[in-house]
Parts: C-alpha cells; structure tokens; sequence
C-alpha cells in the first residue's frame, strides 16, 4: 500500500487525525509559548490566560500544517504523474531541499544582519530543520519503506519552512519559535500517523 495517501481513511480516522494533530501542536505551541514569554506573567490566573491564548493561536498553526500537509499530498501524487516514477520524483525533491536550506540561511542573513555579523546564527534554523527531518524520516522509513524517506523529509524542511514564512520574515525570535514548535511538531505527527490510520482504514473496510 503507497504510504502517502489518504483516500484510504474512514471518516472517523479523518476526524482523528485533524483533531489529535490540533491537540499535539496546539499544546507544543503553548508549551513554547509560556517559555519564550515567561516574563508576561506573575500569577496563576495571568499564566492560565497566556496557555489559552498560546494554546488557541498554536492550534490555528496547526491547522496552517495540516493544510499544507494535503496540499503535499496532491502535489505528491502530482510529482509522481509528471516524473514517472518515485526514485526521479525523489531526486527532484532532494534538489529542492537543498535549495531551501540554502535560502534559509543565505537570504535571511542578507535581509536581517547587520554590516559585520556573523552568519554562524543564521545557520541553525536550517540545522534544526534538517535534523528534525532526517529524524522523521528516518522514523518513516522504518515503520514503511525507504521509498517514504526523500517525501518525508522534503514535507518537514520545504513544507514546513512555506508554513513558518511569514514570521521568518518578521524576524520576531519569540514568534519563531512559537510557530516553529507547534508547526514541526504538527507535521512530524502527521507524517508519522497517516500510515497507522490508512491501516487501520483498510481493515475496518474488510
């Protein structure tokens, strides 16, 4: 059975999956919410009102995931129609990870540093996304095959970086963070879940 597909899923394992993915990423985001921001509050009742806020805005990050987790997976099958096979489909996909990873640093320090900084800085967001996903993937590989590791690894670098654009442009370290949690925890999920749930599909069907 191809692992990136979701025509398979129940409705009940559709709804599964988009509110355990909602909770996942709206807590991790909340977790890093009230750290990153741990000087906004001085009481039991200010620090409730900040989890709520963190957890409310880090579920809508985790539902910008999710659709770019199904954007993916049209463009998945997409990629595969137009190249013809998984392993040329893949080495596309490899060459777009590298270009990413290089935009991340190189134009990121071209907007964001000043005359004389060093670039060293702007390199770990690319680290931390390139390990994360190698990790996922790896993880993929092994519950799957290793067809399932070039597509999870493009989904958590490419994927998740067109996701997290809009406060790398800000440049607001705090926000960053945020949206980097729970978007990379919200796709690790759904990368690593999807196979389980259309296996479970499957045998709920026969």
């Amino acid at each position: 059975m191809e692992v990136w597909r979701t025509c398979e899923l129940t409705s009940r394992n559709w709804v599964r999956l988009f509110f355990s993915t909602l909770l996942f990423g709206g807590f991790a985001g909340m977790v890093a919410g009230l750290i990153v921001e741990h000087d906004l509050y001085h009481s039991v009742g200010e620090f409730l009102a900040l989890a709520v806020w963190f957890f409310g805005v880090s579920c809508i990050f985790s539902v910008i995931s999710q659709m770019g987790f199904f954007a993916y997976l049209t463009v998945h099958r997409f990629g595969l129609g137009i190249f013809g096979s998984i392993k040329l489909w893949n080495a596309v996909q490899i060459v777009l990870i590298a270009f990413v990873l290089f935009d991340i640093v190189y134009f990121r320090y071209a907007a964001f540093a000043d005359k004389g900084d060093s670039i060293a800085p702007y390199f770990i967001p690319a680290v931390l996304l390139l390990v994360i996903g190698l990790v996922v993937a790896y993880f993929k590989q092994k519950a799957t095959n290793r067809d399932a590791f070039v597509p999870a690894l493009f989904f958590m670098i490419v994927v998740t970086t067109i996701e997290w654009f809009p406060v790398l442009k800000a440049n607001d370290f705090k926000w960053v963070v945020i949206m980097f949690v729970a978007l990379i925890v919200s796709n690790a999920w759904q990368v690593l879940i999807l196979h389980r749930l259309n296996e479970k599909s499957v045998k709920m069907a026969q």
